[in-house]
């Protein structure tokens, strides 16, 4: 395997953000109408960074990794906005100029390794394949390096491993060798959409922590895309919560989970079991997000929230609001005042006794479906 970037460049994580994206927008044509799946997205990472996308199923997080990565058809859907990548823009990119990047200055592990590894090709063969389409490296070293990177990934016994097609491996085994597949050429960009979906709570904890380990030796910048704020407590710097298709919050980990102000937020949070009280029953987000067809006017939360009474002259059901900075490096889109999103927050989770932050304990050490993290790593 190469030698990682970080070792040959010490300051590249002082030299900026890696990856800036700038009023991504992403649009779908179908037969019932323009499926609006991203609007206006923003945010950026640095090397040596995690920044965790958050949202329900359907709010843009994978539509929005995919579109960074390239792999949406232009022929079918329109991308605008701007994706710098290590200096280099990449919308206007042609595609054989983002196939050069792609596993090879940006990665991505996929939600089902399943569907991502080729059931006819011996996993050795596909990890040697990454490695040889980047570089002029013989047949012999490439396997070498596939047997490192199975090795530094936690597959025991790599050298027999390596021979072994996706079936024959456990779902924890196959998450790792997409791992290894994306880290093989050293990339300075990790995405990582749901990569502990389908797996049990020991294993999830094992890759969560592997690709913090990683990332660490590497120094790579992690997107992580996940529904689940519980996951993302101990692993990630910065948090953006999407819902349809738009940034709503975004703060760093700490501060989201100590005072978060969206009410979107506060209804993540709020259906994550808390350790520190006895709970009798979860406080689920009322109601489904809209379609991507038909946004509804005003703010796109409204139909969902409780508090919309809290906002004079109808604002919440007509004026579509913007992503202010609340204090700072903390940006919420939302028309209530901000000393009464935080009182709200504060009576909603109990915030001046622990709040989100104990919500983030219960969700990094808890053993049920909803803290998916805890158990030995």
């Amino acid at each position: 395997m190469r030698q990682p970037d970080s070792l040959r460049v010490d300051q590249r994580a002082e030299a900026g953000p890696y990856l800036s994206v700038s009023n991504l927008v992403v649009k779908f044509p179908s037969e019932d109408g323009i499926v609006n799946a991203v609007e206006g997205v923003n945010f950026s990472v640095t090397r040596g960074k995690t920044l965790a996308i958050v949202g329900e199923s359907g709010s843009g997080k994978s539509v929005t990794a995919l579109a960074i990565m390239g792999l949406v058809n232009r022929k079918s859907a329109k991308v605008t906005g701007e994706v710098w990548l290590d200096g280099e823009e990449l919308v206007e990119k042609p595609d054989s100029g983002i196939r050069k990047l792609r596993g090879n200055k940006m990665a991505m592990i996929f939600q089902d390794p399943m569907s991502s590894l080729h059931p006819f090709y011996r996993v050795g063969a596909q990890l040697s394949e990454a490695a040889r389409t980047h570089r002029k490296i013989s047949k012999k070293a490439a396997r070498e390096e596939a047997i490192e990177m199975l090795s530094r990934v936690g597959i025991p016994a790599p050298r027999r491993r390596v021979d072994d097609y996706p079936h024959q491996l456990s779902g924890g085994m196959r998450q790792r060798v997409m791992i290894a597949m994306a880290l093989i050429n050293s990339p300075a960009l990790l995405i990582a959409d749901e990569p502990t979906t389908a797996l049990d709570v020991t294993v999830q904890a094992q890759i969560i922590d592997l690709i913090g380990q990683l990332q660490s030796e590497f120094n790579t910048a992690v997107v992580i895309i996940t529904h689940d704020l519980g996951i993302v407590a101990d692993i990630a710097d910065e948090v953006a919560v999407m819902y349809a298709g738009r940034i709503v919050e975004h703060a760093s980990t700490e501060r989201l989970y100590a005072s978060p102000e969206m009410p979107y937020t506060l209804g993540l949070l709020a259906s994550i079991p808390r350790m520190d009280r006895e709970t009798n029953r979860l406080d689920p987000i009322r109601g489904n997000p809209p379609s991507p067809l038909r946004h509804p006017d005003g703010c796109v939360f409204h139909p969902r929230c409780k508090y919309t009474d809290r906002v004079p002259n109808r604002a919440c059901f007509e004026v579509r609001p913007e992503l202010l900075e609340s204090e700072r490096n903390h940006l919420v889109r939302c028309h209530i005042p901000a000393e009464e999103r935080r009182r709200i927050a504060t009576s909603v989770l109990g915030a001046g006794t622990g709040g989100g932050a104990a919500i983030a304990t219960a969700g990094a050490g808890g053993t049920g479906p909803a803290a998916p993290v805890g158990g030995p790593a």
